[in-house]
Order: C-alpha cells, then sequence, then structure tokens
C-alpha cells in the first residue's frame, strides 16, 4: 500500500510538472514582463532570465510530496467518492479537491499578490487538469486497496 502511494505520488509529479511546463509556455509573457520580477521568488527567478536548473528540481521535488499527499488522502476518502470505475471516482477526487483546496487558493492569490487575472485564471485551469489527471492515475493506481481500508 505504501509503495502504491509513493509511486502515485511519483507519477502525479512528473504529470504536474509536464502540464506546468505546457501551460508555462502558453503564459510565457507573464514569467518575462519586468513589471512582475519582484514578484517571483528567488528560486524561481534569482536574476532576471529563465529560472536555474535548481528550480525544476525543486518543483519537481514539491510535485510529488504533493502527489503524494494527495495519493495518502485519497486512500482514505477515495471510497467515499462518488463513481463506480476508477475514471469517474478518480475525475470527481481531483474535481472535489480542486473545488476545496485550489479554488480558494487562486481567490486569495488574486486579492493578495499583484498578478494580471488571466495569469491567475491560467493558473486555475493548469490546477484543474493536474487535478483531474492525477486523480485518475491516483484512482487507478489504489483503487483496489479502498474497500479494504476506505471509511465508506
Amino acid at each position: 500500500k505504501v509503495a502504491r502511494i509513493i509511486g502515485a505520488g511519483i507519477l502525479f509529479g512528473i504529470i504536474a510538472l509536464i502540464i506546468h511546463w505546457i501551460f508555462a509556455f502558453v503564459g510565457m509573457a507573464y514569467y518575462l514582463d519586468p513589471a512582475y520580477f519582484p514578484v517571483w521568488s528567488k528560486i524561481m527567478m534569482p536574476t532576471a532570465g529563465p529560472p536555474p536548473v535548481s528550480f525544476f528540481y525543486y518543483s519537481l521535488s514539491f510535485n510529488i510530496i504533493s502527489g503524494i499527499l494527495f495519493a495518502l488522502v485519497y486512500t482514505v476518502i477515495g471510497s467515499c467518492v462518488p463513481g463506480k470505475r476508477f475514471m469517474s471516482r478518480g475525475l470527481m477526487y481531483g474535481f472535489l479537491v480542486f473545488l476545496v483546496g485550489a479554488i480558494p487558493g487562486y481567490l486569495a492569490l488574486y486579492l493578495l499578490i499583484n498578478l494580471p487575472p488571466v495569469l491567475i485564471a491560467l493558473w486555475a485551469v493548469e490546477g484543474l487538469i493536474t487535478y483531474l489527471v492525477g486523480g485518475m492515475v491516483v484512482a487507478k493506481l489504489i483503487s483496489t486497496y479502498l474497500f479494504l481500508y476506505g471509511f465508506c
């Protein structure tokens, strides 16, 4: 069970990184706009220009940690999520996590940080896709054990 959670987390992390690369390419104009350079962390942009290689490793590591947590929560509540097959159950789980976890974060980001609303909306779409695809992957890898350990 632990190996499946870690494996699902690693796969989630890789998927999230690939989806982010695609969306970073789409929103590149915002990342290259000097008006927003002060907003970016020193890890992402220690100097003006593209992020260093270390940023890639931080991103992948943080995505894997997030994926492990995502999979761990699924092992606890996944059997309560509606759906008969792993695909529908995973999509619903990803959507629910997005609703309660991501949407409030993006709303707060809009209130607190001086970023273009279009970039925040782009990140929200990226997050939704990541959670939906990640939900299906996690559900596929973990669903067989849910009814033994889940609460519902």
